[in-house]
């Protein structure tokens, strides 16, 4: 009986179920670019750039900040966090997406469901 559990497995290297392999569905810590088909917020933001949006936050653990709007246009976003600025007074704020409620936006978004990145 082929035993894997103590073996260390390598991203690309087949899993073995009986004796039909499987993908290794691992992924290989040295890539860090983005899968080209995801519809993530991230991604959404990233397609918008440049646009003016509210970005609604919940701090469930403060009393004092609890429910927040921000105002600003999307300079970056990424898997967990937004960066916004706020032309009037300079200000630019990093905030993380774990505490995003929703985002409004005053014009059309610019959506696909195959994110390809516009260098």
């Amino acid at each position: 009986m082929n035993n894997n559990y103590n073996q260390n497995v390598f991203p690309g290297t087949p899993i073995y179920a009986g004796n039909v392999p499987t993908p290794n569905q691992q992924i290989n810590p040295l890539d860090y670019s983005l899968p080209m088909e995801q519809s993530y917020i991230e991604n959404i933001l990233r397609l918008n750039k440049g646009k003016k949006v509210r970005i609604h936050m919940t701090f469930p653990d403060s009393e004092q900040f609890r429910d927040r709007e921000f105002v600003g246009i999307i300079e970056e976003s990424g898997r967990d966090h937004i960066i916004i600025s706020e032309p009037t007074t300079g200000k630019w704020q990093l905030l993380l997406m774990i505490y995003v409620d929703f985002i409004s936006f005053d014009e059309k978004i610019n959506y696909s469901p195959e994110f390809i990145p516009n260098n």
